[in-house]
């Protein structure tokens, strides 16, 4: 068997996915909606800021630590995994690798809930990593949902999170519908049948292999399943600000939002009592021609001012893409499909090394551009490639 090629960078960790992983796969998760304008342009953005670096300050010790809960352990870096569904289809681990990745390097691992594995086994991993490894730091797991027309589906994957120690709910809030993925359509993309949704009951109707496609598992684009029109897990299109008060009424854990892409629903998000928001437009993949995340992230931070930590995704490949985002006001920075490139690489080694690199690029930028810590950042350290000189 040939040796793996060494990478150092996540764009090799991409080329090398794009090169081994069979192609319904790959087209699934490097995907965008239609004609995947939102999905380009979420990478594009970062070129279009430059670092304004400063010099002649003392950087020989630099700080990447923060915090992702005020009551947990520091991490690394500023740079945390986000949820992916199916991850399997990737790497024979699929989940399992991810937990045991970012529970060794002590980053939170945001799991879908269409995930692979269960979300005990991955808390179970997660934890197991951690304390092999004994890196100070919070290596700990939040759920990504959704919530179902059927409450119930919802209301049990939110109790046995919050009997594993998970620490939030990200829910997600622009899938109302799914976006229309083409290369879904064109491939005639089909679950594995080896795999299974792990959260739910096969009795729930969640099924797996040649009968569903993927729109059938999240219902068709009216919202309806195209197998069975009262499937439970079917995303309800009739949510409204009232869910964060339902959440809020079921349980004690954090409440993020995922998808908030605009001042207004920030502003209503924290009216609403949500403990976090995620800048999010699902990696392109739900409304094509929405504008990419951080191109609306220095306006969102403005206005929220603080008062809820700001998550953010969308496009990130390298340190300085994290450097340009926590300019613009982000408090934590998720990569997705970085970190499954990086497992198909190599399982969870090959997560480790994404991060590591990740992490080695932040720390330079950071001490390139004459800082220190985290505090120091803020918008006067980018600027806009088109902006007008200062005369």
């Amino acid at each position: 068997m040939a040796s793996k090629p060494e990478l150092y960078s996540v764009d090799d960790f991409e080329s090398y996915a794009a090169e081994t992983l069979p192609k319904m796969v790959r087209d699934y998760f490097n995907g965008g909606a239609l004609d995947s304008i939102t999905l380009h342009a979420n990478q594009e953005a970062y070129r279009r800021f430059y670092i304004r670096p400063r010099v002649l300050r003392d950087v020989s010790t630099i700080d990447t630590k923060t915090r992702v809960f005020p009551d947990g352990n520091t991490i690394p870096f500023p740079c945390c995994v986000a949820p992916a569904a199916m991850q399997r289809m990737v790497h024979p681990d699929g989940e399992v690798a991810t937990a045991r990745a970012c529970g060794a390097y002590g980053v939170v691992l945001g799991l879908s809930s269409f995930s692979t594995t269960s979300l005990e086994d991955v808390k179970r991993e997660a934890d197991r990593a951690r304390e092999q490894t004994g890196r100070d730091g919070e290596g700990e797991c939040v759920l990504q949902m959704y919530l179902f027309e059927n409450r119930s589906t919802s209301e049990d994957l939110i109790r046995r999170a919050e009997e594993m120690g998970y620490k939030a709910i990200v829910l997600t809030v622009d899938t109302p519908y799914f976006g229309r993925r083409l290369t879904e359509i064109r491939n005639r993309f089909k679950v594995p049948p080896h795999l299974k949704m792990a959260n739910f009951p096969d009795t729930l109707g969640v099924k797996t292999g040649s009968e569903h496609r993927t729109n059938d598992l999240h219902g068709d684009r009216e919202g309806r399943s195209a197998q069975n029109p009262a499937l439970p897990n079917k995303n309800d299109p009739t949510l409204t600000w009232d869910s964060i008060r339902y959440l809020k009424a079921i349980t004690k854990l954090p409440i993020w939002l995922k998808g908030i892409m605009t001042v207004e629903d920030a502003l209503l998000a924290v009216q609403h009592g949500a403990d976090g928001i995620f800048v999010s437009n699902h990696g392109g993949r739900q409304l094509d021609q929405a504008p990419p995340t951080l191109r609306v992230l220095h306006d969102i931070a403005k206005a929220v001012d603080r008062r809820v930590p700001i998550h953010f995704d969308g496009g990130v490949r390298r340190g300085s893409d994290i450097f340009k985002a926590l300019c613009l006001g982000a408090s934590i920075v998720w990569i997705g499909r970085p970190a499954l490139w990086a497992i198909a690489y190599d399982g969870e080694h090959g997560l480790r090394n994404a991060l590591k690199i990740l992490e080695d690029e932040f720390r330079a930028c950071m001490g390139l551009a004459g800082c220190t810590s985290l505090e120091q950042l803020g918008p006067e350290y980018v600027m806009e490639v088109d902006a007008p000189a200062k005369l």
